[in-house]
């Protein structure tokens, strides 16, 4: 009864969130990005609502507790409606729906083509639904301009980027015919967000009550913000002094930044040491017996999509398909967007200097992100459920977690290299330190900017971008040192209570899935 329960809910949110659902490897919703009308948004939220109350009755079990935790997540974000206050909510799902299926490759190229001309032709009136949901008595002008800047590179995307993806030149001239109306639309919804943003006057603040159910209900951690906070200054403390250490001087920023001047000398360069050092993390995975590596897998280390480059500063990942067969992710190296400065790409390349290299390798890589899903997929015995809901204080704290692991066993063989090292989670310290900070209304973003430049080695460009993904994405931030935290905890009562080896705790843990932590332990300590 609650299996069938639980598949029933998973088919209706497929049906209600295709883009999410074919990126997870649902062929039948591959061929349009669902309705975004403001009828079908406070549908969704009734309907979610009586999933609730369906849910709540059935047997304890983490499967279902899963799918609570997704709903309640939801229910208490009603109250801080993202479709009313950014535009990315819109833009970022034709980037991604359009782009996934070609990375994926689960269709023969003809088929593709197909599904995303039918894509194509839903832009416009997806387009408009955002620019009549909007709200710009609730949208934050910050987020609108953060947004923006994405949005502006719809029409090179549509028009360029996405028809290379298709070797037949018959089927590309039709993906470019087809883009041509959307291409269209993105330019009219450039020009309605500019004038959108001078009339926002809504606030990007969260503020600490919903901030803190989300940290409660969704992902069922136990505490609220102003512990989260505390949390944060701790760990600062503690890795700031480790890295006074390291560095020899009370100075390691000056000695951080000098390491930073030895760096690849170009973009592209960047991207193939990445590349070199993703193999090598892959060998120390396999050298050690830290996991077991599924058959097939393969991670590819690319140049970031210029569509992201807008909104995103440092690394990324996007993974395989977790419902087929599919074991290729890609690292996206992170690249400046088109038309930066040659200060801006020299900041950029600092910011991955070579002493950087091997730890934001390991947390992208092996045995991170990319390791971790193509783990996941692998796994055939679990729920679905667990395949497709993810939340980043599990995934985002593995691959931190990853990155300690990683030094247990001496990858890290340069002094430059574990500075580099301590200084990244240093840098997850603070930004649990200012997320929440800004959320509760204790810094405003030129602080929190100020902040990230004086107490990390971030360069003031990739402060700033990192600091307006804060205000525009909150609690998410902090998910990396809190889950890496809470798995180091959970490992250390798995091995106490003597349940198996390193290894066997590793493929437990991260083949469960990326559930919230309170159901990661319960499965790791076999309470599944």
């Amino acid at each position: 009864m609650t299996t069938d329960t639980l598949t029933s809910f998973l088919s209706w949110y497929f049906d209600h969130h295709p883009v999410h659902a074919a990126q997870v490897g649902s062929l039948e919703h591959y061929s349009t990005f669902g309705d975004f009308s403001a009828t079908a948004f406070e549908q969704r939220a009734r309907e979610k609502g009586a999933w609730l109350a369906q849910l709540e009755p059935l047997p304890r079990s983490v499967d279902r507790d899963l799918a609570l935790s997704v709903l309640r997540g939801d229910s208490a974000m009603e109250a801080w409606p993202s479709w009313r206050r950014d535009p990315q909510q819109y833009s970022g799902v034709v980037f991604y729906g359009l782009l996934a299926p070609f990375l994926h490759r689960l269709l023969p190229e003809a088929d593709l083509v197909t599904a995303a001309i039918s894509k194509l032709r839903e832009v416009p009136a997806l387009l408009a639904a955002a620019e009549a949901n909007l709200d710009s008595s609730l949208a934050s002008p910050l987020v609108v301009q953060r947004a923006l800047g994405q949005v502006k590179t719809g029409r090179p995307f549509l028009i360029d980027m996405l028809p290379q993806q298709v070797s037949s030149l018959s089927l590309r001239a039709q993906l470019v015919e087809a883009a041509g109306p959307a291409a269209e639309a993105f330019d009219r919804h450039v020009a309605f967000l500019e004038d959108f943003a001078v009339r926002a006057t809504g606030d990007w603040r969260m503020g600490e009550k919903l901030y803190s159910t989300l940290l409660q209900d969704k992902e069922m951690l136990g505490y609220g913000a102003p512990e989260l906070h505390q949390r944060g200054q701790d760990a600062y403390a503690s890795l700031e002094a480790e890295l006074i250490s390291l560095a020899g001087t009370a100075d390691w920023r000056a000695a951080m930044s000098a390491l930073q001047d030895d760096h690849p000398p170009t973009l592209e360069a960047m991207r193939a040491e990445y590349e070199a050092e993703t193999a090598r993390a892959r060998a120390a995975l396999v050298e050690h017996s830290l996991v077991t590596l599924p058959e097939g897998e393969e991670c590819r280390v690319v140049p970031s999509p210029p569509f992201n480059r807008a909104v995103l500063s440092v690394a990324s990942y996007f993974g395989p398909p977790s419902l087929t067969a599919g074991r290729v992710g890609h690292f996206f190296v992170p690249f400046t967007p088109d038309g930066a400065s040659s200060e801006q790409v020299e900041q950029r390349l600092r910011t991955n200097a070579r002493s950087q290299l091997p730890t934001i390798s390991v947390h992208e890589a092996y045995p991170g992100h990319h390791w971790h899903a193509a783990w996941v997929a692998a796994q055939g015995s679990t729920h679905p459920l667990r395949k497709v809901f993810r939340t980043s204080y599990f995934s985002e704290g593995w691959a931190l977690y990853s990155e300690k692991l990683l030094r247990s066993v001496g990858y890290y063989t340069t002094p430059a290299a574990l500075m580099g090292h301590v200084e990244a989670r240093l840098f997850r310290a603070a930004r649990m330190v200012v997320d929440t900070a800004l959320h509760c209304g204790d810094m405003t973003p030129a602080e929190a900017e100020a902040f990230m430049v004086s107490r990390t080695a971030l360069t003031p460009g990739t402060a700033s971008g990192e600091v307006k993904r804060y205000c525009a994405w909150p609690t998410q931030a902090p998910s990396y040192l809190t889950g890496a935290l809470e798995i180091d905890q959970i490992r250390e009562d798995y091995l106490a209570a003597e349940l198996g080896s390193l290894r066997d705790f590793h493929d437990r843990i991260a083949g469960s899935g990326a559930l919230p932590l309170g159901l990661a332990r319960r499965v790791a300590l076999g309470e599944d």
